[in-house]
């Protein structure tokens, strides 16, 4: 799996940037360091689908077993909608084997700056990091209809390309 990271992620994870193999449209991800009440959050999203979830609070420990901390918030995300256990459970294997590079889709980077805006807003709107309801951001921020993929949710769009995955 390819997690494309900003510069600020790169930085703050400590790792140099390799050149991954190639690799199926399911396993190519971005990745993006944001400050949220003085924390630093990261926001993960799907190339192809825009699917996304949102991990916050990390602290250094959590950045050096980065793996792990995308590993559990793909899962918790996962399991908050009508994915399989087989889907789930594929997903998972593709990240046990994680590469960071730098971004490469200008498009993505756009729609997660889309994201990062109604992430800060649902923040601020519920009084902050500690007293947000996740779950439910989670599902709003995986029901907006983005441009970039014809206007379709990205939860549906992940349902389908992991499907399609399965069925091959």
């Amino acid at each position: 799996m390819i997690i494309r990271c900003t510069q600020k992620l790169l930085k703050e994870l400590r790792v140099k940037p390799v050149e991954p193999d190639v690799v199926s449209e399911v396993e190519n991800w971005h990745a993006n360091l944001l400050r949220i009440d003085k924390r630093k959050c990261v926001l993960f999203t799907h190339d192809t689908t825009l699917f996304s979830f949102f991990v916050p609070g990390l602290r250094r420990p959590d950045f050096d077993h980065f793996d792990v901390v995308f590993g559990e918030g793909l899962f918790r995300t996962m399991r908050l909608f009508d994915f399989t256990q087989d889907q789930i459970e594929q997903m998972l294997d593709w990240s046990r084997h994680i590469s960071y590079t730098k971004t490469n889709n200008r498009s993505v980077l756009g729609s997660m700056n889309d994201l990062a805006f109604h992430i800060e807003y649902y923040i601020a709107d519920d009084g902050g990091l500690n007293t947000v309801d996740f779950a439910t951001m989670h599902q709003r921020i995986n029901e907006i209809p983005f441009k970039a993929i014809g206007y379709k949710y990205p939860r549906e769009q992940l349902q389908a390309l992991l499907t399609g995955v399965s069925e091959s």
